[in-house]
């Protein structure tokens, strides 16, 4: 387990606290309509952090080639119709590149700088000449309005229950899933990052805001600095 990061309830646990039980059961939101109207139909995705394949599956309902990543196997033996591959996402370098690398799940906000640096090295690194970056980010209020919880209409309820500091601009968040015949909860680090600091750790690593997807900010579409908004590489550049 990972500095920081704990989790409990049954099944196995990740070295970051994820149940992959409980992240079995979670429901897919409107992620996957969000992603699909920002990139190409049919494009190719590398989808960093896959987990078990809650968004991945529904992607390739769309007709998206994906490839999944993440360092978990017992998450990954749950992913079905997409290539997977079992590493840390910081140090992957496949040697080819994709029209859109995905980088979900807050992982832009790891309490680690370093890795959250490797983190988006690794989307540029991936990503094809004319495509995209798309990051999710925590909400303007994510770390602000705790405790808090929210039902939802599938039948569990989820709640923020602390976020508390923890030096070097890094808090400790615990998050409880309560279902009704079973709790986890997980306790992990989060650099809370302003829209002004996201936008520089973005320009850090080479890549720049093309546009913000939804109204409260929380999914981005990122290209490289190199490339112009149509796809296109300047000239000189």
């Amino acid at each position: 387990m990972r500095e920081g990061y704990e989790g409990t309830g049954p099944g196995a646990i990740t070295p970051d606290g994820c149940a992959v039980e409980l992240y079995a059961r979670l429901p897919v939101g409107d992620e996957p309509e969000i992603i699909a109207a920002a990139v190409p139909a049919g494009a190719s995705v590398l989808e960093l952090g896959s987990g078990v394949g809650r968004m991945t599956h529904p992607l390739l309902e769309r007709g998206f080639t994906v490839t999944a990543v993440d360092e978990s196997a017992p998450m990954l033996e749950r992913v079905r119709g997409a290539r997977t591959i079992c590493g840390p996402i910081e140090e992957l370098d496949l040697g080819e590149t994709f029209d859109v690398v995905m980088l979900a799940s807050f992982l832009v906000h790891a309490g680690d700088a370093d890795v959250r640096r490797g983190l988006l090295r690794t989307c540029v690194r991936h990503v094809a000449e004319g495509g995209c970056v798309l990051i999710q980010r925590e909400g303007e209020d994510y770390h602000a309005k705790v405790p808090r919880e929210r039902k939802d209409p599938s039948g569990f309820t989820v709640r923020i229950t602390s976020s508390e500091p923890v030096g070097d601009g890094v808090n400790s968040v615990r998050a409880e899933y309560e279902f009704p015949d079973a709790v986890w909860t997980q306790t992990f680090r989060s650099r809370p990052l302003t829209q002004e600091q996201f936008e520089e750790a973005l320009e850090e690593a080479g890549l720049k805001v093309d546009r913000y997807l939804t109204e409260d900010r929380i999914w981005v579409r990122a290209i490289p600095t190199t490339q112009t908004a149509d796809g296109e590489v300047p000239v000189g550049s």
